[in-house]
């Protein structure tokens, strides 16, 4: 996982010193930062994250590149649905909530068009990945 958590801490730096632009692989990807609470260590935790947006909601999905098992953010988004959010050099608190059924797919799928690579990740796992809308609460 070191790996994986010095690559975030690239990304993480290079947003918040582009305004929220990245290079590499997520260059031309609506890019965030969640910034949340650890469900078993209570420290705070950032990720980058893709996103899309359904209305004045972001949708993100905890597809962890289609592993067999949920990305540790969506363990603390469960356990602690309010969280901070940054988009470009924005910066403001959201509530988290999971998504179902027909609401889960047509968000799944909407992301999935704008980027491809979901549909991959929902191939690779025998899990239903998931869906997770922030509303802003500030």
């Amino acid at each position: 996982m070191s790996a994986m958590n010095d690559f975030n801490q690239q990304v993480i730096q290079e947003f918040r010193a582009n305004q929220g632009k990245v290079s590499g692989r997520f260059a031309n990807m609506p890019m965030m930062l969640l910034t949340m609470t650890g469900a078993k260590s209570g420290r705070t935790i950032t990720k980058p994250l893709v996103y899309t947006t359904d209305g004045d909601r972001i949708v993100i999905i905890a597809s962890f590149a289609g592993a067999a098992n949920h990305p540790s953010w969506h363990n603390n988004l469960v356990a602690n649905p309010e969280a901070t959010v940054e988009i470009g050099s924005e910066r403001f608190r959201v509530r988290a909530a999971t998504t179902s059924g027909e609401e889960r797919q047509r968000l799944y799928d909407r992301q999935a068009e704008q980027m491809p690579v979901f549909k991959d990740y929902q191939k690779k796992t025998d899990r239903q990945i998931p869906v997770f809308v922030l509303t802003r609460i500030d």
